[in-house]
């Protein structure tokens, strides 16, 4: 665990997956930014983390950073155990933290499509349990999904299953906490400026992805946490069992 502007005291505590890089860092960054501690969860690799939680100390927020494999449970829960003893709780849950692989159906090797079901679909169970039961009265939890369920992608089959399942553990977590003032949303961009989606592409390919939207632009990390830090924020509690296509209406 690394530690930047960090000490318990009150209000509002965050919790985001994949918190190093991406979306993840940047919706960090964001509930930071409305006052929110942050729990920056990563994987491996720690500098990118200690760079999250420098910026945002670096911008006057509370922030942390550990290390923990989604698909642990004990590594989840001391995770969510630090957020409990240095800020004093959670009230936020951002699960970024996820996997790709494309292949068509009948080419994937099965080893892939095991750590895929392992990260997006054991990872979301794992996270949205620790978050089922910890989270205070006024919460969020923020799973991601993608698009391409809806697109239906060729080579995207073993990504969209895991996501597709993602999506009816949240709608189905969201009844469950029925009187807990707790909402359960996932969010679900379409092609979006980070290092993961871009890697293998070129300009050709990104901006023929560009062109399939309205807006004529693929989305930036920025557009995406603005809508987490509404699903996080009392403005955005009536929202709830929702799948939020962030994706500036790609089809």
């Amino acid at each position: 665990m690394s530690v930047s502007g960090a000490q318990a005291g009150t209000g509002r505590v965050a919790i985001v997956t994949g918190g190093s890089r991406g979306i993840g860092r940047e919706s960090a960054r964001r509930l930071a930014a409305d006052g929110h501690a942050v729990v920056v969860g990563y994987a491996g690799d720690r500098d990118a983390a200690d760079g999250a939680v420098k910026e945002i100390a670096a911008a006057g927020g509370r922030a942390l950073a550990v290390r923990a494999d989604v698909a642990d449970e004990h590594a989840v829960a001391a995770m969510f155990e630090t957020a409990r003893s240095e800020f004093g709780g959670v009230d936020v849950v951002v699960h970024a933290a996820g996997r790709i692989a494309l292949s068509a159906v009948a080419d994937l090797d099965l080893a892939e499509l095991d750590a895929l079901h392992r990260t997006n679909i054991r990872g979301t169970f794992v996270v949205a349990q620790q978050a089922a039961r910890h989270l205070r009265g006024g919460g969020a939890l923020i799973t991601f999904s993608t698009s391409v369920v809806g697109l239906a992608v060729p080579t995207y089959g073993a990504y969209s299953a895991s996501k597709g399942a993602v999506e009816a553990l949240t709608m189905i977590l969201a009844r469950e906490l029925r009187g807990r003032d707790v909402t359960v949303n996932a969010v679900a961009p379409g092609p979006t400026a980070t290092d993961l989606f871009l890697d293998g592409k070129d300009e050709d390919a990104v901006a023929r992805l560009a062109a399939q939207s309205p807006l004529e632009r693929i989305g930036t990390p920025a557009d995406i946490a603005e809508v987490v830090a509404f699903l996080a924020s009392p403005a955005g509690h009536w929202v709830n069992g929702q799948v939020v296509r962030a994706n500036g209406a790609i089809v």
